[in-house]
């Protein structure tokens, strides 16, 4: 038997910048669930589209093979790459853009994640972190050679520096992770760096003990987020998104 289902609360906001460049989505389908966070780069609307892009085309597919396989994750995510390498040759004023993008599917007994970038997922057990991504970027890779503390990752001056991203003319090397297993009361947090770089673990952690919805838990991190950003930023932050899962039933 699988469980009830997932509830699931969304937020995107341009902050502090003149627009938006992120994108979330995410869908609830009879075989599969999916949800994805995309964080735009490039010129002037650029990232915007190819994060738009991104996160349309990984849906579809998704539509297409409802399959928690790692074949059909890729798929997702070679789709995505097709749409913007497509976009970019048409319209050369878009050909530097690029875009973050972190996915989770799940058949409601596992999950599987891929991401590219500094977009990242999380997954929460008793309330504690127990799985999250390791960002593509050069920090993470300081961290990974044991030169830098992972805590200093956040706000390292080549914190924006990624090592890999759609729309990239070299092969797409996507970090795909699990099989994940769930369990009842499960949580789960997707984000882009606009988010996690304000919301430490400890933050989601204690937000998390509090709420009973993923709207709440949501909002109680979009609000330290927002009161963090007022106290260490004079000219405002960058775009901010996160999607937020409980996982509802019991396993059998």
């Amino acid at each position: 038997m699988k469980p009830v289902g997932f509830a699931t609360a969304s937020v995107t906001s341009r902050h502090g910048r003149l627009s938006n460049q992120d994108c979330a989505g995410y869908l609830h389908l009879d075989r599969v669930a999916c949800w994805v966070v995309a964080d735009g780069l490039g010129a002037y609307n650029g990232g915007e589209v190819a994060a738009r892009l991104a996160v349309e085309q990984i849906m579809a597919s998704c539509e297409t093979r409802p399959q928690l396989t790692v074949e059909a994750l890729k798929a997702h995510l070679e789709a995505a790459q097709s749409a913007i390498r497509a976009r970019q040759a048409a319209q050369p004023e878009l050909a530097a853009m690029r875009t973050t993008v972190a996915l989770l599917v799940s058949d409601y007994q596992a999950a599987l994640c891929a991401h590219l970038g500094d977009s990242r997922c999380y997954q929460f057990r008793g309330g504690e972190v127990c799985f999250q991504t390791r960002d593509h970027s050069v920090p993470q890779a300081l961290v990974n050679a044991g030169d830098l503390a992972p805590e200093a990752v956040r706000f390292h001056e080549d914190r924006n520096r990624l090592l890999r991203a759609l729309g990239e003319e070299a092969e797409l090397k996507p970090t795909l992770s699990g099989p994940l297993d769930l369990a009842p009361g499960d949580a789960f947090l997707l984000c882009t760096d606009g988010f996690w770089e304000y919301v430490l673990e400890e933050d989601m952690q204690q937000a998390l003990a509090r709420a009973d919805t993923p709207k709440s838990w949501l909002k109680a991190m979009e609000e330290k987020l927002i009161a963090r950003v007022a106290h260490l930023e004079k000219n405002g932050a960058d775009n901010y998104t996160a999607i937020t899962i409980f996982l509802q039933g019991p396993l059998g």
